[in-house]
C-alpha cells in the first residue's frame, strides 16, 4: 500500500524506520535504503513526502499489529526500529518481499508474475498520466527525462480491468 501510494521503492521501505515516518504529521522522510552502500538509489530520490490519508490509516494499523506481534513473540523480539520486518523484528530479505507480494497478486486474482517493484512503477505512471510527474520528480528520479521514458505507459486499459480489484482490494 504504501509503495503504491508514494511510491517508494522496495529497498527503501525495507530500511525505513517507524523514527523516521511522522502519522500525525503525515510525512515520511526518505534518505537510506537497503542497498549495499546503505544509500539511496540516486541523490534525488533522498526526499520528504507527503502521505495520502490511506497511507497514514494503513500504517496506524500496521504499527498497532507490531504491537501485538512483540507480546506474541516474547523473547524471540527484535527491534530494530523498523517499519516492515519479520513477525519477530528482524530485517526483510528481498526473498520474503517477493514471497508475501505474490501472495496477495494471486489472492487479487493478478497472478504470481508481478515483483514489488512494479508498485513504484505504477505510482509514476498515475501521476504522470495526470501531469503531477512531469516536473515534480514524486518517483525520486535524478529528473523527468526517466519518468518520460521509462514510466510513461498506456495504463487506461490496465485501469478499467484492474479497478474492481483494486476496489475488493482497499474496501
Amino acid at each position: 500500500m504504501l509503495s503504491v501510494t508514494t511510491g517508494l521503492r522496495t529497498e527503501e521501505l525495507r530500511a525505513l524506520r517507524w523514527t523516521e515516518v511522522d502519522l500525525d504529521v503525515g510525512t515520511v522522510v526518505v534518505y537510506r535504503a537497503v542497498r549495499a552502500t546503505a544509500d539511496t538509489k540516486t541523490p534525488k530520490s533522498r526526499r520528504v513526502l507527503s502521505l495520502p490519508r490511506l497511507a497514514v490509516q494503513v500504517l496506524r494499523e500496521h504499527r498497532a499489529r507490531q504491537a501485538e506481534d512483540g507480546l506474541l513473540a516474547g523473547a524471540l523480539w527484535q527491534d530494530h526500529g523498523l517499519v516492515f520486518a519479520s513477525a519477530i523484528r528482524t530485517p526483510l530479505d528481498h526473498h520474503n518481499v517477493r514471497r508475501e507480494f505474490r501472495k496477495i497478486t494471486q489472492a487479487a486474482g493478478l497472478g504470481t508474475d508481478w515483483v514489488p517493484r512494479e508498485m513504484h512503477h505504477t505510482f509514476v505512471s498515475l501521476l504522470e498520466r495526470d501531469s503531477v510527474g512531469r516536473h515534480r520528480r514524486p518517483g525520486g528520479h535524478r529528473g523527468t527525462t526517466t519518468t518520460e521514458t521509462l514510466y510513461r505507459k498506456v495504463i487506461v486499459p490496465e485501469l478499467r480491468r484492474g479497478a474492481q480489484v483494486m476496489d475488493r482490494l482497499f474496501s
